[in-house]
């Protein structure tokens, strides 16, 4: 079905230019469209503006190409009486009015987000951190690449934030979890499988460690969790503390997995919907335990004992090669 709709896409852009020869579009019109519009009030806005010619048949454009999800609110920019094959083409490609693009990476805390914004002038950066985290939103600012006014309220962000969440990643909890987890919980292990995978196709095998450490009742002893709770680490000017120590293992703190037992009490960043994902469909692997191999991959193994000699030659590797 992807591939056909990726299919019709690609021909209803073909005939962009065809049908702004036919339909001779007029002058510049800006059309707003609101946070939860549906494509069927967003066809009536653009029908309303004088954008398009036929609300219905942009109703069937957008369902046809399965293109629902995609459409963002904001302020755009049209010419009336364009094709509905060009006015959704435009919004599908963010052909925004005076905002700022900014780029939500995965994996990111609610204090790297409220940060980017403020310093791209989007909002308040205090106000954010404060509604953030009133509402416990860790794990719901949801990455992607957004289209922002300068000054924007600290809420209007946070709507918008969790509604491209509940767009990309609540569809997934539809036909409910698996054995013993729920919406919470999938989020916190997501958040960990977010930090610590660097490869996509990692994302599910890291999963299914951590599950299968939690079935067990099995310390995660994650890494991750350990540098959330430590916080701003001011020699590397980050969040995420690199070459952790044993005194840092220790650290009280009820997200450090290394020094409590279970999950953590919340998502430790904002992961993307392939880390919910591999959470929601793990691998169907037996091990319990892995280790990076300084390459962006990771030695995975069943056995304590195998983990332990993987660990060693990792060690050995990098001395080798001077790391």
């Amino acid at each position: 079905m992807k591939k056909i709709n990726k299919i019709l896409i690609i021909l209803i852009l073909l005939t962009i230019p065809v049908s702004g020869y036919f339909f001779w579009p007029g002058g510049k019109v800006q059309a707003v469209i609101p946070e939860g519009a549906t494509a069927g009030q967003v066809a009536s806005i653009l029908k309303n503006n004088d954008v398009i010619f036929s609300a219905t048949w942009f109703r069937v454009l957008v369902k046809v190409t399965g293109t629902g999800k995609k459409i963002m609110p904001g302020e755009y920019s049209f010419r009336k009486y364009m094709s509905s094959e060009e006015a959704l083409w435009r919004i599908l490609h963010n052909t925004y009015i005076n905002n700022i693009k900014i780029v939500i990476p995965e994996g990111w805390r609610l204090e790297q987000i409220a940060e980017r914004l403020a310093a791209n002038g989007v909002t308040d950066r205090a106000e954010f951190e404060a509604l953030a985290r009133k509402d416990r939103l860790e794990g719901y600012l949801f990455p992607s690449t957004y289209q922002f006014k300068k000054n924007t309220p600290a809420q209007e962000v946070i709507n918008l934030l969790k509604l491209e969440f509940d767009r990309q990643v609540r569809p997934m909890f539809s036909k409910g979890f698996p054995d013993g987890l729920d919406e919470k919980k999938v989020l916190v292990l997501a958040s960990i499988v977010e930090r610590e995978a660097a490869i996509a196709s990692e994302r599910p095998l890291i999963a299914a460690v951590y599950l299968k450490r939690y079935y067990k009742g099995m310390p995660l002893e994650a890494d991750p969790t350990v540098q959330y709770a430590l916080g701003y680490w001011d020699k590397g000017q980050t969040y995420w503390k690199k070459g952790l120590t044993y005194k840092d293992l220790k650290f009280k703190s009820a997200y450090n997995t290394y020094a409590v037992g279970g999950l953590p009490p919340g998502p430790i960043c904002n992961p993307g919907a392939d880390s919910v994902n591999a959470v929601m469909n793990p691998a169907g692997i037996d091990a319990l335990y892995f280790v990076a191999d300084r390459k962006g991959k990771h030695i995975f193994n069943i056995r304590f004992s195998e983990h332990l000699k993987a660990k060693n030659r990792v060690k050995q590797a990098a001395l080798e090669n001077g790391q």
